[in-house]
């Protein structure tokens, strides 16, 4: 394990975990002589740490870490990071509001402390040209490849007794700095929307940084194949590795009990099937009579209930669950026989403790990408480690509306725990005719007379989890969609009514908001 500490601008010194002073060229920017000390020490791991932070560097934390060579990680102990509140006006995802008291998954890095393994600076060495900026390079590498692979992470434990920090300079980006990475990493819409956020609402008017950004051009992404990853090989242990399958289902008798029979069909058995079925009629009664009158090799725990809702429905089988892992599942999937052990080898061999899988429906291709680290969560095909979800529920103010899967995997992220997406095993999502939502609800806002905009759900999902920033985007970004498909064209007029609208769907929010706290 190689150390290096920087004041932000120069490396200071560099020195081995033996306390060994290791020589450098001074007149080299912090980049290069990282990556000059990659290339000198191929196998290690390379830490930096501000000089002010040495006597508080967690070094027993990442020397003992058993996260894959395909990491980047960091820690920011400041209350904002380098690209300040204004990232989320260019971002809405799960990466922008960091929580600082846990291992969370972002590509927001910091030059205060870090570490990577020495192939990430070598592989990555020649895609970030021309940058001098520690900062901006790190942020740039992880923004980049997050979805190609690279495992970025802020981790509060790299540094001990966080409570007597002295005052750090942690650099912030100027606002042309701010300007210049969005034109580099996003679609060049987002210069101009950005702008017009910052108007808008912090009544700021950044013309030159915007203007001098057009003049720089999208970073290139080239193929990312992490060349030494250190999976964990070992075989399956099927004594402590036990599964449970959840599955929530309505009127899909025969899709059901074709799900039924690849589970029977497993090289690796499930050793409970949790079945969750809701019939609103009142009287009714199960008719999934196939539970009880065939031999299954797995133990069934049928659930009937008259209330309707997949989140409800959801909750009641998590009640139920007593194996190590759980199979989130749908009721109109196919997959493989082999499906259940491969998930296995998946989180034994990354040590994951969630994960998503490809669901896809007939004729769709399977993604030719690396498994990385995912934004949001498929709560009928994803393989999670039970006791991490032993205090999560599915909020019912999501019931009948979008959104369920993204708070659920946010709580997740919120617990300290990552989400992965893996291409492999393959989910076929058969879509089945009947559908998803096969009751008509009716919702209190319904008769409003100006429908919420956007859908209270939507809107709650972004009262729970979005920065301020993210929210005025999505509204800003709303606001020009929607108008392309609606009736109103004086755009005076449909701002007042789009006002109203935005305002209606954020009482009805807090309304569902209140309701599910008090369930």
């Amino acid at each position: 394990m190689i150390l290096v500490y920087h004041n932000t601008i120069n490396v200071c010194k560099v020195v081995s975990t033996n306390n060994i002073i290791i020589p450098f060229n001074s007149l080299k920017n912090i980049i290069e002589v990282m990556q000059k000390l990659a290339f000198e020490y191929p196998d290690q791991k390379i830490v930096w740490c501000h000089e002010t932070l040495e006597h508080h560097l967690n070094v027993d934390e990442i020397s003992s870490s058993n996260l894959t060579n395909n990491s980047l990680v960091s820690f920011n102990p400041s209350n904002d990071n380098y690209l300040t509140h204004s990232v989320g006006y260019f971002e809405t995802s799960p990466f922008v509001n960091i929580l600082k008291t846990v291992t969370y998954t972002t590509w927001q890095m910091s030059s205060c402390v870090g570490y990577a393994h020495a192939s990430v600076f070598l592989e990555l060495k020649d895609e970030i040209k021309n940058c001098k900026d520690f900062d901006y390079y790190l942020t740039s590498l992880a923004k980049i490849y997050i979805h190609l692979g690279l495992f970025c992470y802020s981790e509060p434990k790299l540094l001990l007794k966080k409570d007597e920090l002295k005052t750090t300079i942690v650099p912030t980006a100027s606002t042309f700095t701010i300007f210049k990475f969005i034109k580099q990493h996003c679609k060049s819409r987002w210069v101009l929307l950005v702008l017009i956020n910052f108007i808008v609402y912090e009544k700021r008017y950044p013309i030159f940084p915007f203007l001098f950004s057009l003049f720089y051009k999208k970073n290139s992404i080239s193929a990312y194949v992490p060349s030494k990853l250190n999976l964990i090989n070992s075989n399956i242990d099927l004594n402590s590795n036990t599964i449970d399958v959840l599955i929530p289902t309505i009127g899909r008798k025969k899709y059901l009990y074709d799900v039924l029979l690849d589970l029977k069909n497993q090289t690796v058995l499930p050793k409970n099937v949790i079945i969750i079925e809701q019939n609103g009629a009142l009287n009714s009664v199960t008719e999934l009579d196939y539970l009880k009158n065939e031999i299954w090799p797995f133990t069934i725990n049928p659930i009937f209930t008259n209330t309707l809702g997949v989140c409800n429905a959801r909750n009641l089988g998590l009640n139920e669950i007593k194996s190590k892992w759980v199979f989130l599942a749908d009721d109109d999937i196919r997959f493989e026989s082999n499906f259940l052990e491969n998930c296995l080898q998946n989180v034994i061999q990354y040590n994951a403790k969630a994960t998503t899988l490809s669901c896809l429906k007939t004729n769709e291709k399977i993604p030719n990408v690396n498994p990385s680290q995912w934004e949001t969560f498929g709560s009928g095909c994803s393989f999670v480690l039970s006791e991490i979800i032993y205090n999560i529920r599915f909020n019912i103010g999501f019931e009948f509306g979008f959104g369920e899967d993204a708070d659920f995997g946010r709580k997740i992220r919120n617990s300290g725990h990552d989400i992965i997406f893996f291409p492999k095993p393959m989910i076929l999502h058969l879509k089945a005719p009947i559908g998803g939502f096969r009751t008509q609800f009716k919702f209190d806002w319904d008769t409003d007379v100006f429908a919420p905009k956007p859908s209270p759900t939507m809107m709650l999902y972004k009262i729970l989890h979005d920065t301020k920033q993210e929210t005025r985007s999505y509204k800003t970004v709303l606001f020009f969609k929607y108008y392309k498909k609606q009736a109103i064209k004086n755009p005076v007029k449909y701002y007042k009514v789009f006002k109203k609208q935005w305002n209606n769907s954020v009482f009805w929010a807090n309304k569902l908001n209140l309701k599910s706290n008090n369930l």
